[in-house]
């Protein structure tokens, strides 16, 4: 990375979520290291849009695919540990429908997976402004998909 540390990082993430009985529900992924909950993201690719970059670190972190908006719900900063500092990484949130849940994928293994209601996945992030983004999901949704 060029960046020093005093620079503020890119990332961008997937916000997986899926309507069940007229409730939406979010997808939190575990990290690989410290086991807390967080939303599937990664660093931007070289070629790809930042919301098709996001789909895939869903893809790979999560197992699932779907529809992924284009425009980000919002942004959260947050402190990534490196082996001899934190760098400070601000990250677009793209929400991302899922279609599909894979039976294989890249970190199946490596990470939990779970479905949560709106307000139990802001409980379990520790980022505030990400726990927000999480809570603002429904505004963002498709209002025929709230009915019900």
């Amino acid at each position: 990375m060029p960046q020093t540390s005093k620079d503020k990082l890119s990332q961008v993430a997937a916000l997986p979520f899926r309507i069940r009985d007229g409730r939406i529900e979010v997808l939190l992924v575990t990290s690989r290291e410290t086991k807390r909950w967080l939303i599937p993201k990664g660093w931007p690719m070289k070629g790809k849009k930042p919301h098709k970059a996001a789909a895939q670190e869903a893809e790979e972190e999560a197992g699932v695919k779907g529809e992924i908006k284009n425009k980000p719900l919002g942004s959260y900063d947050y402190w990534k540990r490196r082996a001899a500092h934190f760098d400070l990484c601000q990250v677009n949130v793209y929400p991302l429908e899922v279609s599909k849940q894979l039976k294989s994928w890249r970190e199946k293994g490596q990470r939990q997976a779970q479905w949560f209601a709106v307000e139990d996945a802001a409980h379990q992030v520790l980022e505030p402004a990400l726990a927000d983004l999480i809570r603002s999901l429904p505004e963002h949704v498709n209002p025929v998909a709230r009915t019900g």
